[in-house]
């Protein structure tokens, strides 16, 4: 092989010199600490993040954080956002698949063509601060709500049947300072019914009617028993009942249609049921309410029965009174280390309640066998907080899958049944696209109404995305 160096004149043979390797050293081993890269170079070099994406469609309208996310009852397709930049979109999830990012994503969006994102149907304008709670009414989806850090709850209305774009403004009302959470009421014998709760520990239901003019968002209850913010609500599966939480560790159950009052009331005044930092997440069964707070802890408490199950459970009639539970603490839980984020129970016949934490795990508990934990999957999500778990409903399936999702931005899925393997923990799926991972793109929250075939995203890093799941 030719040589590039330029020829040199001939000179004498070099004199011995000792710094000169002996023959029997030529074969001494010298450690490599690598090349240095010269000063600047690190200047020089570009970082390409290569992201996975395993959606078929996203939505961008958004241009800050999406907060919060919900479903239409009767049409799961239509999905409602709402976020850090003050608006709420609808948008319709269902698209043909679709395999690139939106350029954002890409360090090079050059290199392919970008796909199009989803198209708003509805802006859901008005407020003016972030929208971190939105619902669409229930049993039949007839107005969509909003509520924000500006205090207002505003509501539209469908206005044409087939047509999803056709939402006209309702009214608002702005009675609090913040609004956290907003849940609708799924009692089909109360239909256009929303409770929030607010950063001064009140608790507000409001009936949605238009055709009241004057009187649109009419107050069904308030209470102010909670003596800080009011950090979470959720209602029993009939309706019947909704629970509510604060940060001052205190847990209220009301009867909202029949006396309007507390039937369940506990406080952190009680030693058996403080949790230190108090509490930030609810669910409810039809006989239970389960409740999470700081390093894991978790209280479940009876609710009371509707009048028929209790005259049935009457006691000397061979059943074990449910109804004499109501308002008893039946567990004290602690099985993670950090604050409880979320919490899911399975429909019947599983008897399980989910437990996702900012550890990064996801607990099961049996709640038919004294609450004994069934598994602990410790790095669900690494050590990145799980922010929502949630059961697949109305599946072929039986109930037994579990969705969760984290700031790691990705979706799981698991299998609950017993018999799965202790090595994969009934992990089956997972599906990827937004940053996460500390590059400040987790998911905020996520639907998967429709029998789970289809699970949308709310991502901190402004974009929703879709992904299908093939649920046979």
């Amino acid at each position: 092989m030719a040589s590039n160096q330029t020829p040199r004149e001939p000179v004498d043979p070099p004199q011995e010199d000792e710094d000169l390797l002996d023959m029997d050293e030529i074969g001494e081993e010298i450690d490599e600490e690598g090349d240095h890269p010269m000063e600047g170079d690190d200047e020089d070099i570009q970082e390409e993040i290569q992201l996975q994406n395993d959606s078929i469609a996203h939505f961008d309208a958004h241009k800050d954080s999406i907060f919060c996310i919900t479903q239409h009852p009767t049409n799961p397709a239509i999905i409602a956002t709402g976020g850090g930049d003050d608006v709420g979109y609808i948008f319709d999830s269902t698209v043909e698949p679709g395999p690139v990012l939106p350029s954002s994503y890409q360090s090079e969006p050059r290199q392919q063509q970008e796909r199009q994102g989803l198209a708003a149907l509805k802006t859901l304008d008005g407020h003016t601060d972030s929208v971190n709670a939105v619902a669409f009414t229930q049993p039949h989806g007839e107005y969509v709500v909003t509520a924000g850090l500006d205090g207002k709850l505003r509501s539209w209305r469908h206005s044409k049947q087939g047509d999803w774009s056709a939402w006209d403004f309702v009214a608002e009302v702005g009675e609090v300072e913040e609004i956290n959470w907003l849940a609708a009421c799924p009692n089909p014998n109360q239909p256009n019914v929303v409770a929030l709760g607010a950063n001064d520990g009140s608790v507000w239901v409001y009936r949605i009617d238009a055709a009241d003019s004057g009187n649109e968002l009419n107050i069904v209850m308030t209470q102010y028993l909670h003596t800080a913010s009011s950090t979470a609500g959720a209602w029993t599966p009939d309706g019947s009942l909704l629970a509510t939480v604060s940060e001052d560790g205190s847990l209220y159950v009301w009867d909202v249609f029949e006396s309007g009052q507390a039937t369940v009331q506990l406080t952190a005044e009680d030693q058996r049921f403080e949790v230190e930092g108090g509490l930030y997440s609810v669910a409810c069964s039809s006989t239970l309410a389960a409740v999470g707070g700081g390093e894991g802890n978790i209280r479940v408490v009876g609710l009371p029965q509707p009048a028929d199950n209790a005259k049935k459970n009457k006691p000397g009639k061979g059943s074990n009174t449910q109804a004499s539970s109501a308002g008893q603490i039946l567990a004290a839980l602690q099985a993670q280390t950090d604050g409880i984020e979320t919490l899911s129970f399975s429909s019947p016949p599983l008897t399980l309640l989910a437990a996702g934490s900012v550890d990064g795990s996801i607990a099961l508990f049996d709640t038919a066998h004294r609450f004994a934990v069934r598994r602990h999957i410790k790095e669900a999500h690494e050590e990145h907080a799980v922010v929502k778990v949630d059961f697949v409903r109305n599946s072929q399936k039986g109930g037994w899958l579990l969705t969760s999702a984290g700031m790691d931005g990705v979706v799981r899925r698991w299998d609950v049944r017993g018999g799965t393997t202790a090595a994969g923990q009934g992990f089956i799926k997972e599906w990827q696209g937004h940053r996460g991972g500390g590059e400040g793109g987790g998911i905020l929250g996520f639907v998967q109404g429709g029998g789970g075939n289809r699970i949308v995203t709310a991502g901190d890093d402004s974009i929703s995305l879709v992904f299908k799941t093939n649920i046979e």
